[in-house]
């Protein structure tokens, strides 16, 4: 039923995949000059073109992520130019288009799908002449590579950096869990090693008691992949291209094309008065930080490199907590396993382990059940190691739908996450917020795995518009601080005893601790990348723009030698490129929907819950997201219900 995941002959991995594309131009050349006109017969086989690409490549990009080497890279850059060839000879085929344009669907999944092809092919340059075409198909390889390009240089960045502390009063103070992991035999002296990967860069930096060590560590993450700067230069010089090829005044109004949103100025605007909601209360939060780091370390000018760190201790003081007090409660696999008992119990679904083959020993796998029926299966690869690139994403690889021959497909994905490893003396421990990441990866994944179209493009993930994927995943992870629901998977590590109802509530009471200053970063980072869009910016222009926002976002100057934008994979190696403010446009619908189905006592509203899955993660991308809500709940999401979330007046 499902596909086992396996890669061998990595060498010969482009040439297989090129024998593949070339069935596949046969038989859409075929469809093409076919007689074939109707739904059936032309957009069935093609979505099952679209999964049998899918499910050969997907474990190669995967494992070039996951499991990267030589070998995958190689196999992986041999193959971008095959498939960027491929998708645009596909996207500019005339016949076909104008085919498809004719098609009458009768069910209205099949209507969205008509509907998004023939946008899509237009997108893509469809009506171009001939030589427009070819710079089209052109800028669409260069891009493709460029985008690896910057995620290589950011990965070997990140291995390349390492910070050696001799003295262990340096580490004094920090979780004894972080100085195992840092700890190393040196010469035959016991040295402490951090690194530029995330749980290793956060913990000195939450932790880390020396100042001069925090710069040093801080330094040396905001100054990675300087190689970078060319590429980022190249990627908006085409991406300016390419919309401009295509009629459309600058990239964001190009992308804007497929969102939710549908003005340039309507992001803008929903930006600016999210900032000027947070400012008051930043400037407040700030200043509270500032008078503390001087009573407390006689600290008088407050560095970008010292927040992290008097953060947690003025959480301490404040509260009487920090993450500490609570990681040894968060043991990696009884979260895991509390994780899916909720989900379970929620949506109707059983978790069972699935003996399968993966890509690391580290893996778990499960089939998913639904009225005793096997119906999905989720591959959990949780911890942090050095071949794998950084952050936590949800990667889709097979979708359920029926193909052309009347056989019903079942879905299937990876969550993949950062988390600190297991050492000789402890088991891998969370800190809450790896807890919010994965109930956050598991509201994506369940958006695919829950989705029960018929048609592929519009099922799960597919076909659901770019600013309001982020919708399901916000919308789980809210749950993560809410007591009924941590309290079925916080037991100590060593005593097995359940976390306290005081440890709860402080997690819940300090969820918004910060959290006007955390809106203005996020604000900063989609600011910064949908005006990037907005024109074409070269060199010391970009530099220029995200120093200008800052003014207005940024309480405390960045130093001059910080170049976040190198660092910024998600516009120039992921897919939100002009869609950053996505995280914060969608959370206006998961704000509502939380509060909708918020169940103080059982955490959830299983009645709620129910509807949720039937009308929003059900239906994918067959209708549009506002239409979905309206459908579910009978009227519009709340935009106040994000300022609520937040606790802003």
């Amino acid at each position: 039923m499902f596909q086992n995941f396996q890669l061998d002959h990595l060498e010969n991995f482009p040439q297989t995949l090129e024998t593949l594309l070339n069935q596949q131009r046969e038989t859409i050349k075929e469809i093409t000059h076919s007689e074939a006109s109707d739904y059936e017969t032309v957009l069935k086989p093609l979505q099952d073109l679209d999964e049998e690409l899918g499910l050969f490549f997907t474990p190669l990009s995967h494992l070039n992520s996951v499991m990267n080497s030589d070998e995958t890279q190689k196999a992986y850059e041999e193959s971008l130019p095959l498939l960027s060839k491929f998708s645009s000879e596909m996207a500019q085929n005339e016949t076909l288009f104008k085919k498809i344009e004719k098609i009458k669907a009768s069910s209205e999944e099949a209507q969205t799908v008509v509907a998004h092809e023939i946008r899509d092919f237009v997108l893509s340059g469809v009506n171009l002449p001939e030589k427009e075409k070819k710079r089209m198909e052109e800028i669409n390889l260069r891009l493709s590579e460029l985008s690896n390009h910057f995620s290589q240089n950011l990965l070997d960045a990140t291995n390349a950096y390492e910070l050696i502390i001799k003295d262990a009063k340096d580490v004094e103070g920090m979780p004894q869990t972080d100085i195992d992991a840092a700890k190393e035999e040196l010469d035959g002296k016991t040295v402490y090693k951090f690194t530029l990967q995330i749980p290793s860069y956060l913990a000195y930096m939450t932790y880390g008691p020396n100042r001069e060590y925090r710069k040093e560590l801080s330094k040396a993450y905001a100054t990675r992949a300087p190689k970078n700067a060319e590429v980022i230069d190249e990627i908006l010089a085409l991406k300016n291209e390419k919309a401009k090829l295509l009629n459309f005044d600058s990239y964001a109004h190009y992308a804007l094309e497929t969102r939710d949103a549908s003005q340039q100025e309507d992001v803008i605007a929903f930006l600016n008065d999210l900032a000027e909601a947070a400012l008051p209360q930043a400037k407040k939060e700030l200043s509270e930080l500032q008078d503390f780091a001087k009573r407390t370390d006689g600290i008088e000018d407050l560095k970008g490199y010292d927040l992290g760190y008097y953060s947690e201790k003025l959480k301490k003081e404040k509260f009487n907590f920090d993450d500490t007090m609570t990681k040894p409660y968060f043991e990696q696999s009884k979260v895991l396993d509390g994780l899916l008992d909720i989900v379970s119990e929620l949506f109707d679904v059983t978790f069972k382990p699935a003996d399968v083959p993966t890509w690391h020993d580290c893996v778990k796998a499960f089939d998913i059940f639904e009225d005793g029926q096997l119906s999905g299966r989720i591959y959990f690869d949780l911890e942090a190691r050095k071949e794998k690139r950084g952050g936590a994403w949800m990667n889709d690889w097979e979708t359920h739908y029926v193909d052309s021959h009347g056989k019903k497909h079942l879905a299937s994905a990876f969550i993949v996450c950062n988390f600190s490893p297991a050492t000789e003396s402890t088991p891998s421990l969370l800190r809450h917020d790896d807890v919010v990441t994965l109930f956050h990866e598991m509201g994506h994944a369940i958006h695919h795995l829950f989705g029960k179209c018929k048609e592929r493009s519009v099922s799960g993930i597919n076909g659901v518009a770019w600013d309001v994927v982020e919708f399901p995943s916000q919308f789980l992870e809210n749950f993560a601080y809410e007591a009924a629901i941590l309290k079925r998977f916080g037991f100590h590590y060593k005593t097995g005893e359940p976390i306290s109802d005081d440890l709860m509530a402080k997690i819940k009471e300090t969820k918004n601790y910060q959290a006007a200053l955390g809106i203005l970063r996020q604000v900063e980072f989609s600011l910064f990348d949908f005006q990037l869009h907005q024109n074409l910016y070269q060199g010391k222009e970009v530099q220029d723009l995200i120093d200008s926002i800052r003014e207005k976002t940024s309480l405390i100057k960045a130093p001059e030698y910080n170049k976040f934008q190198h660092g910024f994979a998600h516009i120039f190696a992921g897919g939100y490129a002009a869609g950053y403010y996505s995280y914060k446009w969608a959370e206006v619908l998961s704000a509502d929907a939380f509060f909708t189905c918020l169940d103080e006592k059982e955490g959830f509203n299983k009645e709620s819950a129910k509807g949720y899955k039937a009308f929003i993660l059900s239906n994918g991308g067959a209708k549009e997201m506002s239409d979905l809500y309206q459908e579910w709940l009978g009227r519009k999401a709340d935009v106040k219900s994000l300022t609520k979330l937040y606790e802003i007046d």
